[in-house]
């Protein structure tokens, strides 16, 4: 059993009994030995073994090691073909959600902005001597002025995005 893990897992691995040799620092007929059972490594060789092939030591003592069928490989690219699909789609969908939060966010900033046009701050001509027309006034005004400031970072913001992942959904 274990010679036939040796040299199943060397073989798949790609190495020939010469190179494991060399990684192990011993003669390729070690090897050759192991592989037909004629004698077994050592428990320090044992380690060795697994590390040059990346492998537990127990997998080396266990069951027979299976060769990967042709079969096998098909199914497990299959599946992960279904998986990068499936990435995929969700990536194109979170991309066209982008595309559609920065173009509406562009056409509230701009509604906004005609809002603010049309309105042409009536609360200018507004009584201030009564209190609670001067604290609403002055609530609209700080939000005029921090509108008028910070929407234009926002929209030029959107607009890129809206460009971004468009190009990024054409192609």
């Amino acid at each position: 059993m274990l010679n036939e893990n040796i040299k199943t897992i060397r073989k798949s691995k790609g190495l020939s009994q010469e190179e494991l040799a060399v990684k192990l620092h011993v003669v390729r007929q070690t090897i050759s030995k192991w592989e037909q059972g004629l004698s077994v490594p050592d428990a320090d060789m044992l380690i060795f073994l697994s590390e040059a092939f990346e492998t537990p030591v127990s997998t080396l003592l266990g069951e027979t090691v299976v060769e990967t069928e042709a079969d096998d490989l098909k199914v497990i690219s299959e599946k992960l073909e279904v998986i990068n699909l499936q990435l995929a789609r969700g990536k194109a969908a979170r991309r066209k959600a982008l595309h559609w939060f920065f173009l509406s966010l562009s056409v509230v900033i701009v509604a906004g902005f005609a809002a603010l046009i049309v309105w042409n701050s009536p609360y200018l001509g507004w009584d201030y001597s009564h209190p609670e027309t001067a604290v609403a006034g002055v609530m609209i005004h700080a939000f005029e002025w921090l509108y008028v400031r910070i929407a234009p970072f926002a929209l030029i913001g959107a607009v890129i995005g809206v460009c971004l992942t468009r190009r990024s959904l054409v192609e």
